[in-house]
């Protein structure tokens, strides 16, 4: 049996909401382990002088706890 938690983030990217949701997967990635999924929950754009200069997105990360009694019997 596995057990998942879901973690909310937001992220940003000058190039693209790709590049944002990469990004984010990425530095969750730096300190969580098990990721399995993620969902976009919401974009949006900053402007300034009616130009988009910044891809933003809110997601929602999904990755596996880990199962303590099992670590501590190896």
């Amino acid at each position: 049996m596995s057990v998942a938690k879901i973690i909310e983030i937001i992220a940003s990217s000058k190039k693209s909401f790709e590049d944002a949701v990469a990004q984010g997967v990425s530095k969750a990635a730096d300190s969580l382990h098990d990721i399995t999924g993620a969902w976009v929950k919401d974009q949006s754009v900053k402007v300034v002088d009616g130009k988009v200069v910044e891809y933003r997105v809110s997601l929602k990360v999904t990755f596996v706890l880990k199962d303590v009694m099992k670590a501590k019997k190896k």
